[in-house]
């Protein structure tokens, strides 16, 4: 087995994905799990929640500073890169702060690697990084670019990418908060009534990293097959489901808000290949003869851009997705 036996690190280890990528790995019987995040508090609860098992070590720092990266990555064979400034209106308010995390961290973590000679490392960006138009997008892009690029004129360390959307339940996401207000009785607030948003689980975000290590060579962007659903829909069955007689207010799209997001663009989708009924993979436009030989077997897609405002879940479809991840107890 991949990680059977190997020296695994997580950055950003404390978070929701964290959590799960964990629980995950641990089945896989790595010799060590590393959690590198810069929250002493947020590590101490997850050490608590996982009996301090002895094969996860816990480090506390930060991707901004180089030489914590390059101690954490000492002996390590393959790396999750999952740190990040994620809040779209932080970034847009802070931007400086988001390219210290996602920009620099993410290039701290590939000279790491690199110097280390890590096996692998996977990315985890975003949709908000395909056409982006709010700077957490733009420091995720630049993070993508980094990373693939890093492929080039290095012969060990391989680096793959895998984009997300919106993970059901995980911190400060929408359905938690759609679902604290309505405990409080309170109004649901809507950015516009036409907005879609990609939605997956926490399991399958977990699935997609660990398919992206598996199954990649090292210059790969691998895109999960994800539903989406309109925003309105989503709180609207919430309403329903949960009982209550909240109402949906509209306040109007925030700075750095798209209607719908964006999964592959239309420069992308040339080159990108259906890797199975669950996920895409998307080539860089110059791809090297040996990955182009990888994926020549697997057919092309057709279309021209993967958004979220096609093949839309009906109220049902979200009332069972929202019941698997236990949203409506």
């Amino acid at each position: 087995m991949m990680f059977e036996n190997k020296t695994i690190l997580i950055t950003g280890a404390t978070g929701s994905w964290g959590h799960e990528l964990v629980r995950q790995l641990i089945l896989l019987r790595p010799k060590e799990i590393r959690l590198f995040s810069r929250n002493e508090y947020a590590q101490v609860n997850m050490k608590r929640q996982f009996n301090s098992l002895t094969i996860l070590k816990f480090l506390v720092g930060d991707v901004r500073d180089y030489l914590a990266v390059l101690n954490a990555c000492e002996n390590v064979d393959y790396v999750f890169h999952l740190a990040a400034l994620k809040h779209v209106p932080v970034c847009e308010e802070q931007p400086l702060e988001a390219i210290k995390t996602n920009v620099t961290g993410t290039e701290n973590v590939i000279r790491a690697s690199i110097a280390q000679k890590v096996n692998k490392v996977v990315d985890v960006s975003s949709d908000k990084a395909v056409d982006p138009i709010n700077f957490y997008g733009m420091t995720k892009a630049i993070g993508e670019k980094l990373v693939i690029q890093a492929n080039q004129n290095q012969l060990k360390t391989k680096f793959v990418c895998i984009r997300g959307g919106n993970v059901l339940g995980t911190n400060g996401s929408v359905v938690p908060l759609f679902k604290n207000l309505l405990k409080e009785n309170k109004d649901i607030p809507i950015t516009s009534r036409a907005m879609t948003r990609f939605f997956l689980t926490i399991n399958d975000a977990i699935k997609l990293l660990l398919t992206a290590a598996m199954e990649s060579y090292g210059g790969e962007t691998f895109v999960m097959k994800m539903k989406s659903c309109k925003m309105i829909d989503l709180a609207e069955v919430m309403i329903e489901t949960l009982g209550k007689t909240s109402t949906i207010i509209d306040i109007g799209i925030r700075s750095g808000e798209k209607l719908h997001e964006t999964l592959i663009s239309k420069y992308e989708s040339k080159q990108t290949y259906e890797l199975n009924n669950d996920y895409y993979v998307i080539l860089p436009q110059t791809s090297p003869e040996i990955l182009l030989n990888k994926y020549k077997a697997y057919p092309k897609v057709v279309f021209e851009i993967y958004e979220s405002n096609e093949n839309l879940m009906s109220k049902e479809q979200i009332k069972g997705l929202l019941e698997q991840g236990g949203f409506l107890r």
